[in-house]
């Protein structure tokens, strides 16, 4: 069905034996303002079930979180794709909420266990690390574009610069693919 959302309830019945690290919709976006909240909770639910086992749900859309915060139980890490904090130009590249929206919402999210992706990792402002820092994650997970789309990317050294800030601020970083551009 290439690319278009649906919900595959056999996945719903898929045991898990705890301590197990699980990518939930990891070519998708369970969040986006298309899906609609039948699924979430679904998969809400089928995650309590496992109280061992760690539960990763990533999304361009962290506004939506707060619909379910009463409903998420402490297995789970809220993560956010944020490419970069630049929103010009952000529309010629992608459709998903501005940079900006997304670090305000993972700003305001109380949740201890959180996570950022900055993949594929954008030109970025100075500021960036001082605004990924205030978000308070646990994990930042940094990586540049694999598909050779000719994405504006930062120099190899400015990535670097704020890899090492980050991991100053105590934040864990673990990148992907990086290189020169």
């Amino acid at each position: 069905n290439g690319f278009a959302p649906s919900l595959h309830e056999k996945e719903l019945r898929r045991r898990f034996k705890g301590c197990e690290f699980v990518f939930v919709s990891d070519m998708g976006d369970l969040f986006g303002n298309f899906i609609p909240d039948e699924w979430i909770l679904k998969v809400i639910s089928h995650v309590k079930n496992y109280p061992e086992t760690y539960f990763l749900f990533l999304t361009k859309n962290p506004k939506r979180y707060f619909c379910f915060m009463d409903k998420f139980p402490q297995n789970v890490i809220l993560g956010c794709t944020i490419e970069t904090d630049r929103d010009a130009n952000y529309r010629k590249i992608s459709k998903a909420p501005l940079p900006s929206l997304r670090l305000e919402a993972m700003r305001r999210l109380e949740w201890e266990a959180k996570l950022i992706s900055i993949e594929p990792i954008l030109d970025f402002s100075d500021s960036f690390s001082e605004k990924l820092i205030q978000l308070r994650p646990s994990i930042v997970y940094i990586g540049y574009d694999n598909y050779n789309h000719h994405l504006p990317e930062p120099p190899l050294a400015k990535t670097l610069s704020l890899m090492e800030k980050l991991k100053k601020a105590g934040i864990l970083v673990l990148e992907k693919t990086l290189r020169e551009r």
